[in-house]
C-alpha cells in the first residue's frame, strides 16, 4: 500500500491562512505530488491536484458533502443546510429546481434585464468625475438579478442590498469583522427573502410561474413536503447571490483590458468569438475559488492510497489552472489558448467540475454569459480613463479583488448598448 505524502506542518490552518489560493498547489510542487496530507484545524485531511483526481472528486459513490463545508461558510456565504450540502435524492431535487432556471430562454431574459442595467448605470456614470467599478458592478447585477428573479427591490434598498450580498461572499475567506459583516448580512438578506417566500405562499406577491421565485417558493424536499419559508429563501438567495458575485470576475476582465490592450480590437475584429476566448482566459487566470471540500463516503483505494470514511478531502481549484502541464506558460494572460483546445468537465473547473446533474455550479452559464456581455460593453459601449491606481491583488486574501475595485474617470457613451443576445459554447457538460 502505498504512503500518501505528508505536509511537515503539524497543522495547516495557519499556512492555509497566510499562503491563501496556492496554498495546495505550492505543496504539489514542493511534494512532487498530486496527492498528499495535512491537518486542518485539528483534522486529516487528503489533497487532491489534477484532472484525474477531479474526475474521483466527483463521483458520488466515492464522496459527500455532508459535514464537508465548515458552520462559518454555511452561516455566511450559501446558508445552513443548502443544496451545496446535500446529497442523493435531496441533492437532485434541488438541484433540478436550480437546473430548470437555466434554459436558453431563461438566460435571455436575464441578459435583457442587464442590458438595461448597464446602460442605466453607464448614463449615472458620465454625471460622474471618477466611479468605483467593482462596487458600481455589485448594483448592476443586484438590481439585474432581483428583477430576473421576480424579487422586489426597492429603488432605495439597490445599494446596501448589493453590499450585503457581497458581504456574504466576502465572509468565506475572513475572520473577525469580515466574517461578522457576512453574518449580519445573511440574517439581513434572509430575513428579506423569507418575507418574499410569505407574501408569494400566502398569494399576496404574484411573480411569474417560471421565474427564479415562485420555483423556489415552491420548493420541496425528496419526501415531497414543502420546504420551510426559511429554507425557501436560502435557496433564493443562492439563485441571486451568485450573479452578484459575478462582479468580481468582470472587475477582473477590466483589469485585463486595460492591462492587455491590444486585445481590444481583437474583440472588435477577430471573425470567431474572441470574446468567449477572452472571458474563459479570464476565468482561469483570475483567482476565484482556492479549493473545494468533501467527505469520503466509504472507504475505497485510488492509487494505492488509502482514503478511509468521514475523511476531508479538499480538491485544488487554482493550482489546476495554473498547472503547466495543462496551460502552457500559465502564468501568461493568452486567450488563444481556448481557441482550439477541448474543455473536459475535470481540466477546467473554475467554478467546480463534473456534469451539472452534480456539484458543478449550475450558474456557469450565466457567469459566462454576463461576462461577455460586460466585456463587451466595456470595450464598444463606452470609453473612459483610467487613472494611476493599485491593480494589485493579494492571492492570501479569499476571495481578492484588485486593491483600488478599478477606478474609472471621465466615462463616455458610445451609443453602442450592451449585447442582449450572449451565446456561449463553453459548457457541454450539462445532461
Amino acid at each position: 500500500m502505498q504512503t500518501i505524502p505528508r505536509d511537515s506542518s503539524l497543522d495547516s490552518t495557519l499556512d492555509v491562512v497566510r499562503e491563501g489560493f496556492p496554498f495546495i498547489w505550492n505543496r504539489v510542487r514542493g511534494l512532487h505530488s498530486d496527492i498528499f496530507q495535512i491537518r486542518l484545524m485539528g483534522q486529516r485531511a487528503i489533497c487532491l491536484h489534477g484532472p484525474e483526481a477531479a474526475q474521483l472528486f466527483y463521483e458520488p459513490a466515492r464522496f459527500v458533502r455532508t459535514g464537508a463545508v465548515p458552520r462559518r461558510i454555511q452561516t455566511t456565504l450559501m446558508g445552513q443546510d443548502a443544496v451545496q450540502t446535500k446529497d442523493g435524492n435531496e441533492h437532485r431535487c434541488r438541484k433540478d429546481a436550480f437546473m430548470s432556471l437555466m434554459t436558453p430562454q431563461s438566460r435571455q431574459t436575464l441578459m435583457q434585464q442587464l442590458a438595461r442595467e448597464w446602460q442605466a448605470a453607464a448614463e449615472h456614470w458620465t454625471g460622474q468625475q471618477q466611479i468605483v467599478l467593482f462596487n458600481e458592478v455589485l448594483e448592476v447585477l443586484c438590481r439585474a438579478a432581483c428583477a430576473w428573479a421576480n424579487v422586489p427591490l426597492p429603488e432605495k434598498d439597490a445599494r446596501h442590498r448589493a453590499q450585503d450580498f457581497w458581504a456574504m461572499v466576502d465572509a468565506f475567506g475572513g475572520a473577525g469583522p469580515r466574517h461578522w459583516r457576512g453574518k449580519r448580512a445573511r440574517t439581513r438578506t434572509e430575513d428579506w427573502i423569507e418575507g418574499v417566500i410569505k407574501k408569494i405562499r400566502k398569494g399576496k406577491l404574484h411573480v411569474a410561474a417560471d421565474s427564479p421565485a415562485h420555483v423556489m417558493a415552491g420548493l420541496r424536499d425528496a419526501d415531497g413536503d414543502l420546504l420551510s419559508a426559511r429554507m425557501a429563501a436560502i435557496e433564493l438567495i443562492n439563485v441571486v447571490r451568485p450573479i452578484v458575485a459575478i462582479a468580481t470576475y468582470i472587475t477582473f476582465a477590466a483589469v485585463a483590458l486595460h492591462e492587455y490592450p491590444a486585445y481590444k480590437g481583437l474583440l472588435r475584429t477577430a471573425s470567431d468569438d474572441y470574446t468567449e476566448y477572452f472571458v474563459q482566459e479570464v476565468r482561469r487566470d483570475f483567482p476565484f475559488a482556492p479549493f473545494l471540500g468533501a467527505r469520503v463516503r466509504e472507504d475505497f483505494t485510488w492509487r494505492g492510497c488509502d482514503f478511509k470514511k468521514g475523511t476531508l478531502v479538499l480538491l485544488d481549484v487554482y493550482g489546476l489552472n495554473h498547472d503547466p502541464r495543462l496551460w502552457p506558460e500559465p502564468n501568461v494572460f493568452w486567450p488563444d489558448r481556448f481557441r482550439n483546445r477541448p474543455i473536459s468537465p475535470y481540466d477546467f473547473i473554475p467554478q467546480g467540475g463534473g456534469h451539472y446533474s452534480g456539484h458543478r455550479c449550475a450558474g456557469e452559464w450565466i457567469t459566462i454569459e454576463a461576462l461577455k456581455q460586460a466585456v463587451t460593453f466595456l470595450n464598444d459601449g463606452i470609453t473612459y480613463d483610467v487613472p494611476a491606481q493599485d491593480l494589485r491583488y493579494d492571492l492570501t486574501r479569499m476571495p481578492t479583488l484588485p486593491a483600488s475595485g478599478f477606478l474609472m474617470r471621465h466615462v463616455r457613451i458610445t451609443g453602442q448598448p450592451a449585447p442582449t443576445a450572449v451565446q456561449t459554447s463553453a459548457c457541454p457538460f450539462h445532461h
